[in-house]
C-alpha cells in the first residue's frame, strides 16, 4: 500500500543576547573554559530570583512577526518539571499557554512547487546545560544553561522529508536576515527535533507520533526522516504499529534508535512561573518592531527578479543569505542593471566556490565590490581572458588586492596582436596533426580542441574570438 507521510518540526534557536534569558551571565561562552559563566541564578541554587532579558523577548517579537503571528497582549512563563542532569533546577522556565506568536506560515519552494507551511506557535525559554559523555561518567558544563533559547513549532503540514529540509534551510535564512540567531546547526545554535507519522491517503487516521533527535545538519534531518518513514510503513506492512516514542539518528549507521517513550504535556506538570510577572506587550511598541524589520528573503527574491530580470533560480540563491544579497546589490550600485546576470554568475560560481573551500562567510571575504567590478571591467574591455579573469580573482581573493595590481604582477593581459597569436597557432597545429586531419575531414569538435590547446599554450592570455578566426585562416577557411 502507499503511505503518506506526515511532518511537523520543532526547531529550537539561541537567540544573539548578550546576556542569559534571566541572569546577567554572558551568553558569548564559545571557547570559554567550563562553567566559568555562572551564577547562583543560572546554576539553579536556591534563592535568588530570575529577571526577564527584553532584548529576548523583543527577537521572539520580530520573529514571530516575520512568521505571520498573531500576538498576543499577555503573555506568560511556566514551570516545566522533569529531572534530567543538564536540568539544573530541577525544571526548565518555558511558556506553555501563552507563548509570544501563534498562528503563523512561511511559503517554501519545494521542487518547483510553492507550498505553506503552518506555524502553531513562537515561544521562549532557557536553554539547558551541556552534557559530555565519558566511557565510565558523564561531565556538565553550565555555561550554556540560561541562554535565551526560542522554539518554532510548524504545523504537521510537511509530506516528505525534501519539504522539511526546505523548510528548515527558509526558516534559518528569515532568522539569519533578522540577525536574531546565527543559525548554525554543527554549533548547536539552530536545533531540530522531528515529529512524523504515517497514514493511508485520504484517511485522518495517523499513526502514534515519532519524536526524532540529535540531528545537526540539513541533511541529518533529511536522512532521518527518510529512514524513520520507511520503518513506520515496513512495521505496518509486517503487521505491527509504531508506538509513540522519542528516538535517536544515529548517524554513521544511517538508522534511528529507540531512546525513551514519548512524555506528555501532563508528564511535565506546567504551571505558571511564581517568580516572573505576566508580561503586557504594548502595541505601540510591537508595531515600532514590525517597522523595523527587514525586508524577508521571499520579498527580496521577488524584487530582485522584478528589477534586474533574473531567473527564480538565481535570484533564491542570491537571497537565500543576506551577506551575499547586500553583496550583490552593493555591486549593482557600481554598474547599469544589464550587467546583472554577470555579477549573478560571478557571485553564485567561483566566489561561492571559494567561500565554500575557505569555510568563510561573504562579510568576511576580502574582496570588496568594487574590486569585483573592477575585475568585470577588465574582461569585458578585453585586458583579460575569461580564464585569466578566474585567475586573477582567486589572486584577488586571497589577498583582497585590485584587479589591475594582479593582472599587471601575474602578467595576465590579454594577448590581441595577431602576430603573436599566429605564431602560438602555427606552433599547435605542428604538434597536432590529427585534430588538423580531424578538421579537415568536417570534425568541428576537432576546432574545439585547438582553440584549447592554443589558450593553454598562451597561459588562457590569448583573445579567443580571434584564435578561433586565425585557426581558421591558417586551416584553409572551412
Amino acid at each position: 500500500m502507499t503511505y503518506q507521510t506526515v511532518i511537523g518540526l520543532e526547531v529550537h534557536a539561541q537567540l544573539l543576547t548578550r546576556s542569559k534569558m534571566f541572569c546577567s551571565c554572558s551568553t558569548d561562552y564559545a571557547g570559554a573554559h567550563p562553567n566559568t559563566h555562572v551564577c547562583p541564578i543560572c546554576l539553579g541554587m536556591p534563592g535568588p530570583l530570575p529577571v526577564i532579558n527584553e532584548k529576548a523577548i523583543e527577537y521572539t517579537i520580530m520573529t514571530a512577526l516575520a512568521l505571520n503571528c498573531n500576538i498576543p497582549e499577555y503573555t506568560e512563563f511556566d514551570r516545566k518539571n522533569y529531572f534530567y542532569p543538564d536540568l539544573m533546577k530541577g525544571y526548565q522556565i518555558s511558556q506553555h499557554g501563552t507563548p509570544i506568536g501563534r498562528n503563523g506560515w512561511l511559503t517554501i519552494n519545494s521542487n518547483g512547487e510553492i507550498r505553506k507551511i503552518g506555524i502553531a506557535d513562537v515561544h521562549l525559554e532557557e536553554d539547558v546545560a551541556k552534557l559530555w559523555h565519558r566511557k565510565d561518567c558523564s561531565l556538565i558544563d553550565v555555561n550554556r544553561s540560561g541562554v535565551p533559547l526560542m522554539e518554532i513549532v510548524s504545523e504537521p503540514d510537511m509530506e516528505s522529508a525534501v519539504e522539511a529540509r526546505d523548510y528548515l534551510v527558509q526558516l534559518r535564512s528569515i532568522l539569519r536576515y533578522l540577525g536574531v540567531s546565527t543559525g548554525n546547526m554543527e554549533e548547536g545554535s539552530f536545533r531540530c527535533d522531528a515529529n512524523i507519522s504515517v497514514r493511508l491517503p485520504g484517511s485522518k487516521e495517523l499513526t502514534p507520533k515519532t519524536e526524532i533527535k540529535n540531528m545537526n545538519s540539513f541533511k541529518a534531518v533529511q536522512q532521518a526522516l527518510e529512514y524513520e518513514s520507511r520503518r513506520q510503513v515496513d512495521l505496518l506492512e509486517q503487521g505491527g504499529s509504531p508506538i509513540q516514542e522519542t528516538r535517536g539518528w544515529i548517524e554513521q549507521e544511517g538508522r534511528t534508535v529507540s531512546q525513551r517513550t514519548k512524555e506528555l504535556a501532563g508528564d511535565y506538570r506546567y504551571f505558571p512561573e511564581p517568580d516572573l510577572p505576566p508580561l503586557v506587550l504594548n502595541r505601540d511598541w510591537i508595531e515600532r518592531i514590525r517597522a523595523g524589520l527587514p525586508e524577508l528573503p521571499v520579498a527580496r527574491r521577488d524584487r530582485l527578479m522584478a528589477q534586474y530580470g533574473l531567473s527564480l533560480y538565481d535570484a533564491s540563491l542570491l537571497t537565500a543569505s543576506r551577506g551575499m544579497a547586500d553583496y550583490f546589490e552593493n555591486c549593482m550600485k557600481l554598474v547599469d542593471p544589464a550587467k546583472a546576470k554577470a555579477v549573478s554568475n560571478w557571485l553564485l560560481g567561483d566566489f561561492s566556490r571559494l567561500l565554500n573551500a575557505t569555510n568563510i562567510e561573504i562579510e568576511r571575504a576580502k574582496i570588496v565590490p568594487r574590486q569585483l567590478i573592477g575585475l568585470l571591467a577588465l574582461a569585458d574591455d578585453g585586458t583579460v581572458s575569461g580564464p585569466a579573469a578566474k585567475i586573477v580573482f582567486e589572486e584577488m581573493f586571497a589577498t583582497g588586492r585590485a584587479a589591475d595590481e594582479g593582472v599587471a604582477e601575474k602578467k595576465l593581459g590579454q594577448i590581441s596582436g595577431k602576430d603573436e597569436i599566429r605564431e602560438a597557432v602555427r606552433g599547435v597545429l605542428a604538434v597536432n596533426s590529427d585534430a588538423v586531419a580531424d578538421y579537415a575531414s568536417g570534425k568541428q569538435q576537432a576546432l574545439t580542441f585547438i582553440i584549447g590547446q592554443v589558450m593553454r599554450a598562451t597561459g588562457g592570455r590569448a583573445n579567443p574570438g580571434m584564435v578561433r578566426e586565425i585557426i581558421v585562416q591558417e586551416l584553409g577557411g572551412k
